[in-house]
């Protein structure tokens, strides 16, 4: 099944994709069988005849080896299954975001408390968190008040989250970044599933209501 690996643009052609049968013109290649077993070094003509026998394409999977190392496959299935991943992937990708919450190093223990909720709901949500300590007057002079209040909310938050940027002091800031432990994208799939978990018991809890009636 031979086919084409190059696509033509403006000023050229550019290849984006490998190079398969007919388009691999070396003496040699090193080939791979197409569930992965390793044939040896064979000749470009043999290897072709072998592509041709099993219905299969001869793909070449890396042009930079001497001999260049080919597979064999089917090319349309493997570049089929490969755009549905991708695609896949895409629907299932969630943007990060980044949110920010500003504390004073001197803050008292009630806004402490406060603002740490606000900041666990942010990472329970699959968000990433910037934490700046803002200092004022005297304070910049006490850089230590700053990182043992981060120190404190990291060890505060760290069954659902972690320091991805350690403290660090910009200017009259003090800034540290906290990842979530869960991707944004499984934390959706999770509020999905509790969702139909929720809208199942609602049926069941529904129909049973109705089964009582019947029976009054």
């Amino acid at each position: 099944m031979p086919g084409s690996g190059d696509t033509y643009e403006k000023g050229g052609a550019i290849s984006v994709e490998p190079r398969i049968n007919d388009r691999i013109r070396v003496p040699e290649v090193r080939l791979v069988g197409p569930n992965g077993e390793q044939v040896g070094i064979v000749r470009i003509d043999d290897a072709l005849r072998l592509a041709r026998e099993s219905d299969l394409d001869l793909v070449e999977v890396a042009p930079q080896a001497r001999p260049p190392v080919c597979k064999l496959m089917d090319y349309g299935k493997f570049k089929y299954e490969a755009a549905q991943k991708d695609r896949a992937a895409r629907r299932n990708q969630a943007q990060t975001v980044i949110k920010e919450m500003k504390l004073r190093p001197k803050i008292d223990p009630h806004d402490y408390e406060t603002k740490k909720g606000h900041i666990v709901r942010f990472l329970n949500g699959g968000d990433k968190v910037k934490v700046t300590i803002m200092f004022r007057g005297r304070e910049q002079s006490r850089p230590e008040l700053g990182f043992r209040l981060l120190q404190r909310l990291a060890e505060d938050i760290e069954d659902i989250g972690f320091v991805e940027y350690t403290p660090k002091q910009e200017g009259r800031n003090m800034i540290m970044v906290i990842a979530p432990l869960k991707k944004k994208s499984e934390v959706k799939g999770a509020r999905s599933q509790q969702r139909r978990d929720r809208e199942r018991r609602d049926a069941e809890r529904a129909e049973a209501g109705a089964g009582e009636a019947a029976q009054d």
